[in-house]
């Protein structure tokens, strides 16, 4: 299990969010952290430590009178640490090489790849062709529904039809480099992962994953070490000393081998 680090940008600012309290309407969202440097500091900051693979997420619509704030800031940490941090939001093929040039390592992907609630096979081969499977992340980040976890598109706002499940993963994979998957349900709230979420991905074996949602400590850190069978990367948003929480970002990179 490898840290991933994270930079969310939103309103032009680089925030730590309740994920399901996200509305594009009014540019809302239910703060748990902002915080008083750019998103550069922190890519500055990840590279000085060597810790690569993690994400900026823009969490603006592209309609959204903040998208030029939050591109440019997502813009800076890029160009602060070429080649080791990921971009996603609002990606297309349209777009996609322009976060490539700017230094992402990769592109991450959800809502242009579904069409109607469905995998849209045709788009997600497009985007495929158009960077790279090895540099492609698709982001089947999800929430619950009726027992069931189906991934979430529109910055986790609206359901697919699509549920997760080992088939489902098994065909997607074939498209990408690794997935990104937040369980929204607990993204930001801190009180414990998604067991059962959790158990589905470790399914998925010689791929990398990256969980993210409900770090709130290091007991939390290690049951999901245990329970994905040391199988799944982690992401820890409010959590993390840099972002206001309890957990120091020091111990962190030491539980997980990369300090």
């Amino acid at each position: 299990m490898k840290f991933r680090p994270c930079i969310d940008i939103h309103n032009g600012q680089v925030k730590q969010i309740v994920g399901s309290s996200l509305k594009d309407e009014g540019d809302r969202a239910s703060e748990n952290f902002v915080s008083s440097q750019d998103a550069a500091f922190y890519a500055k900051l990840y590279k000085a430590y060597g810790v690569r693979g993690g994400h900026i997420i823009l969490l603006n619509s592209v309609d959204s009178v903040f998208y030029p704030e939050t591109y440019a800031q997502a813009m800076g940490a890029l160009d602060a640490y070429p080649g080791g941090l990921m971009a996603g939001g609002g990606i297309h093929p349209g777009n996609a090489m322009d976060f490539l040039n700017a230094g992402a390592s990769h592109v991450i992907v959800t809502s242009y790849v579904f069409k109607e609630g469905r995998v849209d096979w045709g788009r997600l081969e497009q985007m495929a062709d158009t960077v790279g499977k090895k540099r492609l992340v698709l982001d089947l980040s999800c929430r619950k529904k009726d027992e069931e976890y189906y991934i979430v598109t529109d910055r986790w706002q609206n359901f697919t039809d699509v549920r997760i499940d080992p088939e489902v993963l098994d065909k997607l994979h074939t498209y990408c480099d690794e997935f990104l998957i937040h369980a929204v349900d607990v993204e930001g709230k801190t009180s414990g992962i998604d067991g059962d979420l959790v158990k589905i991905l470790t399914r998925l074996d010689n791929f990398p994953v990256t969980y993210a949602g409900g770090i709130g400590g290091f007991e939390d850190l290690e049951k999901l070490r245990r329970e994905s069978e040391n199988k799944l990367d982690v992401t820890i948003g409010s959590a993390l000393s840099l972002f206001g929480g309890s957990m120091d970002f020091n111990e962190v990179l030491k539980f997980c081998g990369q300090l």
